[in-house]
């Protein structure tokens, strides 16, 4: 009886923790979809504040009418430090998307482009 406390507590850690390090790919596709599919609480954690902002104030303009699977494909990545730049493809638009991640508290996460910002690609 004492194992099996050991083992269900020690599962229960471990299924607890989940994946915490996603790559700046795996970020992106989560706030893609999030975006399209309006699970705005999902879209907060991997957004900056001003990300956040910017991607919800477009939400229901972007969004309207797209959800389900976004056939999400990464077309380049490059990672500078701190910076990750993304440029990918869904079903929910024709063009090319791409997004500037920065790395907070280890956790990668979707951040506005400056005005004049533009990306490596």
């Amino acid at each position: 009886m004492k194992n099996v406390v050991i083992y269900s507590i020690a599962f229960l850690f471990l299924a607890c923790t989940g994946k915490q390090d996603l790559s700046p790919s795996e970020t992106s596709k989560i706030v893609v979809e999030s975006f399209y599919n309006k699970d705005n609480e999902t879209l907060k954690k991997y957004t900056t504040p001003e990300g956040y902002e910017g991607l919800k104030s477009v939400q229901d303009l972007m969004a309207a009418g797209k959800s389900g699977n976004s056939n999400f494909e990464v077309l380049e990545e490059t990672t500078d430090n701190e910076i990750a730049w993304v440029r990918f493809t869904t079903s929910y638009e024709e063009n090319p998307e791409l997004f500037k991640l920065l790395k907070i508290d280890g956790n990668w996460k979707v951040t506005q482009q400056g005005a004049r910002e533009k990306g490596p690609f």
